[in-house]
Parts: C-alpha cells; sequence; structure tokens
C-alpha cells in the first residue's frame, strides 16, 4: 500500500497521490481542486484541518492534513536544537564559576583588611553562656529573690 507524500513550503502545500496510472480525480473539503494531475497544490492553506482523497480507476485513498503552516516559518532540525540547548548550558556555567571565582576574592580581600579579630580566636569554642533562670543564689543576692516567696491563691 502507497501512501501520500506531503510537502510544505510557507504556506504552500502541496499533496502528491500515490496513484501512477490513469486519470487521478481529486476531492477535497477546502477548496475543490480543478485539475486532474498526481499532485494537488493548496496556495495559501490556513492551517485548518481538510480531508483530501485522491481516486484512480476503482481505486481510492484518503488523507486527514492538519498541518500548521506560516509565512516566516523556519524548520530546525534535531542537531540544531541539542546544539543550542549544549551552547546556553555551557555559557551558564561558564558564568557561574566566574562568579563563584569573583566572589570568592572578594570575600577573602575584605576579611583580609577588616582584621578585627585574628583567625586563631575563631578556632576555640567560647565557654557556653550559663542560663540565667537556672543561677544558684549566692549568699550576698538573698534579697533579691526575697519578693519570690510563694503566695496563697
Amino acid at each position: 500500500k502507497k501512501e501520500f507524500q506531503v510537502e510544505i513550503s510557507g504556506t504552500t502545500v502541496t499533496i502528491t497521490c500515490p496513484f501512477t496510472e490513469g486519470d487521478i480525480a481529486w476531492e477535497s473539503t477546502g477548496t475543490k481542486p480543478e485539475h486532474n494531475e498526481r499532485k494537488y497544490v493548496i496556495d495559501n492553506h490556513n492551517s485548518s484541518p481538510v480531508n483530501v482523497s485522491c481516486s484512480s480507476g476503482g481505486k481510492k485513498q484518503h488523507l486527514y492534513l492538519n498541518a500548521r503552516v506560516c509565512t516566516n516559518c523556519e524548520e530546525v532540525d534535531t542537531l540544531a536544537v541539542i546544539g543550542i540547548i549544549t551552547a546556553d548550558l555551557l555559557i551558564t556555567f561558564g558564568v557561574l564559576i566566574l562568579v563563584y571565582y569573583f566572589s570568592k576574592d572578594r570575600k577573602g580581600k575584605a576579611s583580609a583588611s577588616a582584621g578585627s579579630r585574628p583567625r586563631g580566636q575563631k578556632l576555640q569554642r567560647p565557654p557556653p553562656v550559663p542560663n540565667p533562670d537556672y543561677e544558684p543564689i549566692r549568699k550576698g543576692q538573698r534579697e533579691v529573690y526575697a519578693g519570690l516567696e510563694s503566695r496563697g491563691f
């Protein structure tokens, strides 16, 4: 079983009937074809679905054409799309690496110039701060806690 050949260029759609011998009659839901050639050309196709059929002798073939066309379209092959995406990712990673190294250098210069504390002190952990809620009562400070006697409600 042979199939239709469909070629799209801009807004022109060319359909080739699979039958090679005999007189070919075209039928279409869109515009009525007037010629009986093997190729059926639709000029200024408006991207709407069209049922097309061609018959020769007792045989008839049907085609449902649902093709989106536009005036300034360019067909891009898969290899070009993969190349564009790869180049975009490489450029993005390059910018990220540059930003990382420049920000790393600036942090180092800023901390060296500030010099408020030597780096040796940062390595030692300071003693934990005692919690004031659990601080033991010292002998000299009993009067501070004298007013906290339990009251009967």
